[in-house]
């Protein structure tokens, strides 16, 4: 089981959101390219970091360059996610560096756009799932779609994408454990490797995740848990192994 550190970036900022809304951002002291070296040098095997600006929409936010310096001061492979809804913004952070980046609305928005995504860039295409009450949301996670994830996730398997990560957005940041069944249901109907996200709040369930599902759920972001010191990297990496 693979351990990622999260770190969410809004206004340039390091933050955690409880339940996907943006008035409830909590700010962690640090400079987030700091926070990723500290992962880093912990043992982290990737970092999974967020435009949530972006995600929302909304310009002239710095997080992209912050990504930039983030990729450039590690030396373990980052994975950015938030706001990438063209075929310029996914190549943009390719070319930055990025090895694998997270796409969401743009999958419900443009099926065309994610065929050509795949093409172009193969396994460094992932599709982001976010579901709240099982219904996928998009658009910052404020626009509820009429598709479940359970059949978001059969339908991109048949685009070559090569891994899912599903968030259940009503967890995420709530420090009330994973939905792991959610999860489980997400990598059977899809047949991907998938990665766990939102609500992770102790080792335990970090345990829960690696018996599960098998093999099919064989990484999980952590992100507030961490910050809150519910336990260290370390420890979780001992768990996860």
């Amino acid at each position: 089981m693979q351990i990622i550190p999260a770190i969410d970036l809004r206004n340039g900022q390091c933050v955690r959101l409880t339940q996907g809304r943006r008035a409830e951002a909590k700010v962690y002291d640090g400079d987030p390219v700091e926070i990723a070296r500290r992962f880093a040098q912990a043992g982290a095997p990737m970092l999974h970091v967020v435009d949530l600006d972006g995600a929302f929409a909304e310009t002239s936010s710095p997080n992209r360059e912050v990504a930039r310096r983030i990729i450039e001061a590690v030396e373990i492979p980052v994975q950015f996610g938030g706001g990438l809804r063209e075929i310029s913004d996914v190549r943009e952070i390719i070319e930055s560096g990025a090895a694998r980046v997270v796409v969401g609305t743009l999958v419900l928005e443009s099926e065309e756009r994610l065929t050509r995504l795949v093409e172009l860039f193969g396994t460094r295409i992932a599709v982001g799932i976010d579901a709240r009450g099982g219904r996928v949301v998009t658009r910052g996670w404020e626009k509820q779609e009429d598709v479940t994830a359970v059949e978001l996730a059969a339908r991109v398997a048949e685009f070559g994408v090569s891994r899912i990560i599903y968030t259940d957005v009503a967890r995420d940041g709530t420090l009330e454990g994973v939905n792991a069944e959610q999860t489980c249901a997400v990598a059977r109907a899809s047949g991907l490797p998938v990665t766990a996200s939102g609500g992770v709040s102790s080792l335990a369930d970090i345990e829960r995740l690696k018996t599960v599902c098998g093999a099919s759920i064989d990484s999980v972001i952590v992100g507030k848990a961490l910050y809150e010191k519910r336990f260290t990297l370390e420890e979780a990496l001992r768990t996860g192994t």
